[in-house]
């Protein structure tokens, strides 16, 4: 099971976060469903750390 680390959404189906956005944020390996990530697109491209989100 995998779990958005920014709104906490679970998926258990591994081949439905094919769509997910993976990041590394100080050393720690994120994952962001694909609604975090679209809301937050920009963010993640300025490289912005989650907490500036």
């Amino acid at each position: 099971m995998v779990t958005c680390d920014f709104c906490g959404r679970q998926e258990p189906d591994d081949g439905a976060t094919l769509t997910w956005t993976t990041s590394v944020e100080n050393g720690r390996h994120r994952r962001y469903c694909d609604t975090c990530s679209r809301e937050h697109l920009r963010a993640m491209e300025g490289k912005l750390d989650s907490e500036w989100w």
